[in-house]
Parts: structure tokens; C-alpha cells; sequence
């Protein structure tokens, strides 16, 4: 029973800001032309990692519904460090997990998630460069692609058919163009609460099974003993990075982290590893642009969360404030009934046929 009431506590937390944050997904899907990315995230250089770093920050794809634009901005000119720097920033954190990162883990593990997923991704990009000089492979160069096949089409991907997006024609505007605002904004309340909705649902889900756990069986004291330093943020990334979570899912687990003792640092390190990557990516990497490549994409994403987890440990010492405390916190300043009812819908929009039948 303690278990299930604290499922249920974080699920109310959660669900009023997770369903703000699926609205701004749909907002970003229909009023961002797929076509401006390739303008806004093209070319080479620091200048180009850093914007799509930034661009990709807010978008709100998994880590393999980002890999058919990402990899249609490679084919579309784009270097290989701008291309990382969309990979990871991407799915490291997207509009609809900064709203329900904001109501379990509080304000300053908001900041430090944010700013973690842009500057790995910086780091990550700027890493990658050092490969330029390599020779693209022939799928990234020739005009002998497999038209038939999206990029993103690898086992164990996303739930959706769509993976969160398409690949993008470079240069076109055509169905921004041609397509009227409220057909759009129906597109993308469409993608954002059926696509991005389905592909989380699952994952979310037994996201707050493994909070509820943490928060009610596991004693602080002994995760704190074994949860924080150095060997422990290195173990969050080696076992985050193969796994496929979304920024949304890997939420809750974190906040039971950080309640059942473990360091901020240490559970931001899990907040940015797990999402970023996947093996689905890893393997479209490696046969888009070589092992090289995937190599230094590894150990930017190993070297940089680490750092960044030891820099949010120390931070938290410098200003002493304690961010566990901060769990949850903001599920008092919205009414019990007005939870209840955000996680009704919620649950309503998650059941398919339900929601064919009354919305799509």
C-alpha cells in the first residue's frame, strides 16, 4: 500500500504539468517548419554546433525520433558536429520533460538538466569534429539512398509508426506553404498526444512503478553510502547510455534517486545519459558516419555528463541548498482535485481507442 500511494502521489504530481508540456510539444510541431531546422542547424564550426545544441534542446523527440532529422540535416549539408550536437540535445531534454522535471525534481535540477543536455551536446559536437577530416560513407555522400527507408527504421525504437518525426526534403517549404494554421495545429496536437504520447506511455509508466519503490522501500541512508562520487556517476552513464528511455520516463526514477539518498549529480547523470542515446542510435551512427565517429560520440557523452554531475554535486555544496527537498514540492501549489482530474485526462488520451473516438 505505500507503495501504491506513492505511485499514485507522483503521478498526480506529474500529470498536470506533463499535459502543459505535450500542448507546447504540439505548439513547437506546428508552428516549426521541419525545412527552417535544416537553415537554423546547417554549415560547420562552433557557431553551427552551438545552434543546434540550443534549437534541438526544446523539440520534443526520443532519442531515435530524433535520428531522421538529425541524419537529414547530415545528407542535407550539415557537418558532422552539428548533427551530434542535434542527436543528443534533442532528446536530452524536450519541452513536455522540462515541464514535468520541474514538478518532481524542483528549479535547480530544472537549470542543471537543461544546461547538462546543451553543454554535453556542445562538448559532444565539438568532439566529433576531429573526425571531418574522415571521408563521409556512401549512404552521407551519394545520391544512392535507400528511398524507401527512413533512417529511424531500427528495431526497438519508438512505440509510434513515426518516431517522432520524418525525414526532412533539404530546401523544401512546401507543406508549411501549402498547409493552412489550423490544419497544422490539428497535425500537431495529433503528434503530440497520440505519436509522443504512445512512445512514452509505457516507459512513463513503469518510470513511476520504480519511483514509488525507491521513495517507499529503499532506505536513504544506504543509497547515500553507495550514491554519490565519482565511481557511481560513471556507472549511471556506462548503464544509461545503451539503455532506450525518454527524458519524460527517466524523471521519476530520478526523483525516487534523489529521495531514496542518492547525489544530484549522480542521478543527473542518469537524467542525461539514459535519454540521449540508445543502441537503435548507436548502430544508425556507426553506418551513417563510422566507428570513429561513434566512438568519440560515446565518450563525449561519458566524459561530459561525468562532469557535468560533478560540477551539479559541487554546486549544491557552494549555495547549500538541497535539492531532494525540492521533489515534488511544486505539487502543492495545484489542487488536489485539479491533479486528479489532469491525470484523468491523461489516462483517458493514453488508451487508444478511446482516444481515436473522441479526438483523433
Amino acid at each position: 500500500m505505500v507503495v501504491l500511494e506513492q505511485i499514485l502521489n507522483v503521478a498526480l504530481t506529474a500529470a498536470p504539468w506533463l499535459l502543459a508540456g505535450l500542448l507546447a510539444a504540439a505548439l513547437i510541431k506546428a508552428l516549426i517548419p521541419e525545412a527552417a531546422l535544416l537553415r537554423w542547424v546547417g554549415g560547420q564550426g562552433l557557431a553551427s554546433v552551438s545552434r543546434a545544441a540550443v534549437m534541438g534542446a526544446p523539440l520534443p523527440l526520443c532519442s531515435c525520433g530524433a535520428i531522421p532529422t538529425a541524419f537529414a540535416l547530415h545528407r542535407g549539408g550539415a557537418g558532422r558536429g552539428p548533427t551530434t550536437a542535434f542527436l543528443i540535445g534533442t532528446p536530452g531534454i524536450g519541452v513536455d520533460s522540462i515541464a514535468i522535471t520541474y514538478a518532481l525534481l524542483g528549479p535547480f535540477m530544472l537549470v542543471a538538466r537543461a544546461t547538462g543536455a546543451v553543454v554535453t551536446a556542445i562538448a559532444t559536437g565539438l568532439l566529433v569534429t576531429l573526425a571531418d577530416h574522415a571521408p563521409r560513407t556512401r549512404s552521407a555522400t551519394s545520391g544512392h539512398h535507400e528511398p524507401k527507408r527512413h533512417v529511424g527504421d531500427e528495431a526497438g525504437c519508438c512505440q509510434s509508426n513515426t518516431c517522432g518525426t520524418r525525414p526532412v526534403a533539404a530546401g523544401s517549404n512546401a507543406e508549411t506553404t501549402q498547409t493552412s494554421l489550423s490544419r497544422r495545429l490539428r497535425d500537431g496536437l495529433r503528434y503530440a498526444f497520440a505519436d509522443l504520447l504512445d512512445d512514452i506511455s509505457r516507459w512513463l509508466a513503469a518510470g513511476l512503478v520504480i519511483a514509488g519503490i525507491l521513495m517507499a522501500l529503499v532506505p536513504p541512508q544506504a543509497m547515500a553510502e553507495h550514491g554519490s562520487g565519482l565511481p557511481a556517476m560513471f556507472l549511471m552513464a556506462i548503464v544509461g547510455i545503451p539503455l532506450y528511455l525518454c527524458a519524460t520516463a527517466a524523471t521519476p526514477i530520478a526523483a525516487g534517486m534523489l529521495v531514496a539518498g542518492v547525489s544530484p549529480g549522480t542521478a543527473l547523470v542518469f537524467l542525461l545519459a539514459a535519454p540521449i542515446t540508445s543502441m537503435a542510435t548507436l548502430a544508425v551512427m556507426r553506418k551513417e558516419m563510422g566507428a570513429a565517429v561513434m566512438a568519440l560520440y560515446l565518450l563525449g557523452i561519458l566524459v561530459s555528463t561525468v562532469l557535468v554531475g560533478l560540477v551539479a554535486d559541487q554546486t549544491v555544496q557552494w549555495l547549500g541548498i538541497a535539492p531532494e527537498a525540492q521533489v515534488g514540492a511544486t505539487g502543492e501549489l495545484l489542487p488536489t482535485w485539479f491533479e486528479a482530474v489532469a491525470l484523468a485526462v491523461l489516462a483517458a488520451l493514453a488508451i487508444t481507442p478511446l482516444r481515436r473516438r473522441v479526438l483523433f
